[in-house]
């Protein structure tokens, strides 16, 4: 059996395991089916998720000129704080700005290779935290627009981690933390404007990932330099397909290329 699609993120959803599906044009694949049995990718063209053309692909999914003109590229999106839309300032699109950063804003503490703070939108969660590769995560604060979430977040950089080890996270070598135990301590470094916000009483969300065997020597599939892979599935984590040869393809990292995946027994 065959597909064909652009590649975008893997959708979920938050089951015991995760499921995961692979959304195309006009089909769709529920990966976890896939497990354990053979699969190939092969490169087809380019297809910019903005403009659509057979462009080759810059960052995220977009061509060079679309990922510097769309707003869904702009700073703010890896660097909340950097978000204006409250005080009515237009980075690209200020009705875009304005409809994605203002609504309520999550900061986070997610242990996925260690614990990691984080934002995403509350509509999010716990999306992002799957996406992650998190095997348990906690809410710190719920806040009402971006740029309070982002401030919170560069206050607490200085004394938890912003980032995921993901040789650590697909290797699965984790250890459980307390995260209510964190939250609670990392309480006092909230900003001013952001202590109202603090959550005080909720409990972690844990995460099972459909995986029935971990890589231990890790292997990145390139697209670019290799066009063409064919591997036996053995699981999914974050956004990360891993075979049973310790090859591991980010998907999240191809988004705009167009694949024909094949599927045998």
């Amino acid at each position: 059996m065959q597909y064909q699609g652009v590649l975008k993120k893997m959708q979920t959803s938050y089951d015991s395991p995760i499921q995961y599906y692979l959304v195309f044009e006009n089909d769709f694949i529920h990966v976890n089916q896939l497990i354990n049995k053979k699969i190939g990718i092969a490169f087809v063209k380019y297809q910019c998720l903005a403009c659509g053309e057979n462009k080759k692909i810059y960052r995220q999914g977009y061509c060079y000129d679309d990922f510097f003109n769309q707003p869904q590229a702009g700073d703010w999106i890896m660097n909340p704080e950097l978000s204006k839309a409250h005080l009515d300032i237009e980075d690209r699109d200020l009705a875009y700005e304005k409809r994605v950063q203002l609504q309520p804003h999550v900061v986070y503490l997610a242990n996925s290779s260690n614990v990691k703070v984080g934002v995403t939108r509350k509509s999010q969660v716990p999306t992002r935290w799957i996406d992650q590769g998190a095997h348990e995560a906690i809410e710190i604060a719920e806040l009402p627009n971006r740029y309070l979430a982002g401030i919170t977040e560069v206050a607490l950089k200085d004394h938890v981690a912003d980032k995921t080890n993901w040789r650590t996270m697909l290797k699965n070598e984790i250890k459980d933390e307390d995260l209510v135990e964190w939250r609670n301590k990392l309480k006092q470094f909230l900003p001013a404007e952001a202590q109202e916000y603090y959550i005080e009483n909720n409990t972690e969300t844990a995460i099972d990932f459909p995986v029935e065997r971990y890589p231990e020597k890790l292997k990145s599939l390139n697209l670019d330099k290799t066009p063409e892979f064919e591997g036996t599935l053995k699981g999914v984590k974050g956004q990360y397909l891993i075979f049973e040869d310790d090859t591991v393809f980010n998907v999240r990292n191809w988004e705009g290329y167009v694949v024909a995946i094949t599927v045998n027994s």
